[in-house]
């Protein structure tokens, strides 16, 4: 089969189509992909700057659709059947993978490929954000950063759907319309939205900030915290990592929360079910409808992961395996 291999850690430049064996299903499920998800931790796997570190040469992904050539007995899934999946173990750009099958969901009937494709990690993690680690409750307010990329506009459908009001900030006004489109109540400018979540909220301040950016971005959405808000830690897409003076914590009694989705699956093997179930109730309900981006022809996989890093992205980023 083809697959995109990085033989060299030189970020997507060390991408190379190959030939390599199809790999046996064993205990898992094998999906034959027909799209592949792009994602930041993708990006940083090429340049050797993510936790995990493989040796090259690797097939990068983790997020793919397709459908099911195999699957052991027991999984909730069957060959023939419209899958999307997410890979521990790396894989997803080619055109076949295997998942686990407690990380293979059915598509719905009404989406693409495309949009399943980018489904498992980017809901899932801000379903476990905003719900597991944020403790959110309906008719809060959620400021959600980088609201127009794969993850915000999941965090944006996502705390609609638990019945919260949501402030959308993007850095420009591109994006401000993906962020509209995903279903935002207010949407926000980079530099301009500590004034408007103060505006937004009386001055009292949002209850929960959803931040996958880092950097001073963190630091400015301390400060407009409302008393008892949680500050949602989801990665640092900036590239540099915060650090807080914990006195700040205890004088305005607001909380910093870590969010790891794929390190708690192995405290909480029973989560990843409980997330589908409920993102199928919201899908059904309506509010939760992926947001594909720009869609690269497979052989383009180098040229994708360069879109995300230019911060230019918006929705979710896809490459096309094969047609599906």
């Amino acid at each position: 089969m083809r697959a995109l291999q990085l033989q060299r850690l030189e970020g997507p430049e060390g991408l190379v189509m190959v030939e390599v064996p199809e790999p046996e299903a064993g205990d898992g499920v094998l999906i034959g992909v027909v799209a592949a998800g792009v994602s930041f931790p993708d990006l940083l796997l090429t340049r050797g700057q993510y936790q995990m570190k493989p040796e090259v040469p690797f097939v990068p992904g983790v997020e793919v659709a397709g459908v099911v050539r195999a699957a052991p007995a027991g999984a909730r899934v069957k060959p023939g059947d419209r899958v999307m999946g997410f890979s521990f173990t790396l894989g997803g750009f080619a055109e076949a993978c295997v998942v686990a099958p407690e990380l293979a969901f059915p598509i719905p009937e009404a989406w693409s490929f495309e949009q399943a494709a980018g489904v498992v990690m980017n809901y899932h993690t801000a379903h476990f954000a905003l719900h597991r680690r944020g403790q959110l409750r309906p008719g809060e307010t959620v400021v959600v950063h980088g609201a127009a990329g794969g993850v915000g506009t999941a965090a944006v459908q996502v705390a609609k759907g638990a019945g919260a009001r949501v402030l959308a900030v993007v850095s420009d006004e591109r994006k401000r319309e993906v962020a509209k489109r995903a279903g935002a109540d207010v949407v926000l400018l980079l530099k301009e939205f500590q004034a408007g979540v103060r505006e937004a909220t009386d001055d009292r301040g949002a209850d929960v900030v959803l931040d996958p950016v880092g950097g001073d971005v963190f630091e400015k959405s301390l400060k407009v915290l409302a008393p008892e808000g949680r500050l949602l830690v989801v990665g640092f897409a900036s590239g540099q990592i915060p650090s807080v003076a914990v006195n700040r914590l205890l004088l305005r009694n607001v909380t910093v929360v870590g969010v790891a989705w794929g390190a708690f699956l192995m405290q909480a093997p029973e989560l990843p079910g409980d997330i589908a179930r409920d993102l199928e109730a919201l899908a059904a309900k309506g509010f939760v409808n992926p947001v594909v981006g720009r869609v690269f022809p497979f052989e383009d996989g180098a040229q994708a992961l360069r879109e995300l890093e230019s911060r230019q992205a918006v929705g979710k980023i896809v490459l096309k395996v094969k047609a599906g």
